[in-house]
């Protein structure tokens, strides 16, 4: 099995070798799946997985427009529409200067296999661009994104591509680009998601992600008589993901002790309450300020320049910022701490080395494309109100996002569960994910 897993990888190196992270993405996966494949007979000869780390379509552009004093920038814009089997192309923009087309690769690699955990008919795309969003005006911003969606509405559409927000991609920019599209096809259609309410956006959605990261934890604590009661909870990042997995946790009676952004982190001993929790909202949402001004709110607070936060004692652990943030002396420090679950808010913020470390000590351990997918879930909820021209009540959002993260994690363990008990998550959530496409993909033939 080794030689075959190493063959394959071989072969997906010759053609990717110059793009790591969408390497990681890929191996993380073939050790799980290509064992499934071997046996199974009805995978024998078809090389799915080797169409299924193809994207279907690779999109670049350039992205040019022009700044407050008059300068023309030029940025790159891409789109990976990695697979539509099981529906169309479906997955976030990121507008970050560290994207490229190895990380948009494993996102929309990902994504695949967590819009197809969702059982909601959406195939697996990302995009985005190398634009930093930081430090720019609210005029650069839009000038940048009606420039960046002159481009891609040509390869977009509610029944071929329906993008959303990720990293540098909120309400704002979804609000720009909407209107450029909207203007250039003359339509009114639910094309992006993560849209306003006022204009065809979905309630819930901008929590999704964070309270599905929770509501899945919370299902795997379920599996030891346990729950958020009490526990302490650490949380990197400080956008979208994190506030909303921290206001979760408030309400289930955890204890989050940590927020983070770029420049360090911030340790409260007296824990994160809604009320702290409202003021980091205003900060980074609307005045756009580092993490390190919660100190000077909050002077019991102490704030870490440079660092992570998972040397701080917890319970349980939410990585909610970016990819490999959480590497194995990240993992065996949490270990040695006692921390029992793990669920990833990010996508793939965890290194191979740390998830094997979470696996050798069999703690709870939740992969973000099962963890996570709480957001595109809720966006494909979006999708269904856009296409019935009706908007669900807040409760109905929330308990429909509940119940397919339930779904999810049950699926998990159907697929995940080892001869002595423990669930391997990681390799449930992929051989439950390839399934659903793999066999959308033999139906319809090589195509």
């Amino acid at each position: 099995m080794k030689d075959i897993i190493e063959g394959f990888m071989d072969l997906v190196k010759e053609r990717n070798g110059h793009e790591p992270e969408f390497l990681q993405a890929v191996e993380e996966v073939a050790e799980t799946v290509i064992p499934y494949i071997v046996q199974h007979d009805i995978y024998h000869g078809k090389n799915i997985l080797l169409r299924m780390v193809e994207p279907e379509r690779a999109i670049t552009f350039r992205v040019c427009w022009v700044d407050d004093s008059g300068e023309i920038q030029v940025n790159r814009g891409y789109r990976v529409q990695m697979n539509s089997a099981i529906g169309p192309y479906k997955g976030g923009l990121r507008f970050h200067p560290t994207v490229n087309m190895s990380i948009l690769k494993f996102l929309a690699f990902e994504q695949v296999f967590k819009n197809s955990l969702t059982t909601l008919p959406m195939g697996g795309g990302k995009g985005g661009s190398d634009f930093d969003p930081k430090g720019k005006s609210d005029n650069e911003i839009m000038r940048f994104c009606h420039s960046f969606m002159s481009e891609l509405f040509r390869h977009i559409g509610h029944n071929t591509d329906v993008p959303a927000g990720d990293i540098g991609v909120g309400a704002r920019e979804i609000g720009f680009l909407f209107g450029m599209y909207k203007k250039l096809r003359n339509e009114f259609t639910g094309v992006l998601t993560g849209k306003g309410m006022s204009w065809g956006g979905s309630l819930i959605r901008p929590e999704a992600t964070g309270y599905g990261t929770v509501y899945f934890a919370e299902s795997m604590l379920g599996t030891k008589d346990d729950s958020f009661k009490a526990k302490r909870v650490v949380i990197s990042g400080s956008g979208n993901v994190a506030q909303y997995a921290a206001e979760k946790v408030i309400q289930l009676g955890g204890k989050v002790l940590t927020l983070s952004d770029s420049s360090g982190y911030i340790y409260d001993a007296d824990g994160i309450d809604a009320e702290k929790l409202a003021f980091v909202m205003e900060l980074k949402n609307i005045k756009r300020g580092r993490i390190s001004e919660y100190v000077k709110v909050y002077p019991n607070a102490t704030f870490v320049s440079g660092k992570t936060p998972w040397e701080v004692v917890c319970d349980v652990a939410l990585p909610c910022a970016t990819q490999n943030e959480l590497n194995e002396d990240d993992a065996n420090t949490l270990l040695s701490n006692g921390c029992m679950c793990v669920s990833e808010g990010a996508n793939m913020p965890s290194t191979k080395e740390a998830v094997t470390a979470f696996h050798k000590a069999k703690i709870l351990f939740a992969p973000g494309k099962a963890s996570n997918a709480g957001g595109v879930a809720t966006s494909g909820l979006e999708m269904t109100q856009n296409s019935l021209r009706f908007n669900w009540t807040r409760n109905e959002v929330d308990v429909k996002l509940k119940e397919i993260m339930a779904n999810i994690h049950d699926t998990c363990i159907q697929y995940g569960k080892d001869d002595d008990g423990y669930v391997d998550y990681v390799k449930g959530a992929n051989i439950a994910g390839f399934v659903k496409v793999a066999d959308a993909m033999l139906a319809q033939g090589i195509v």
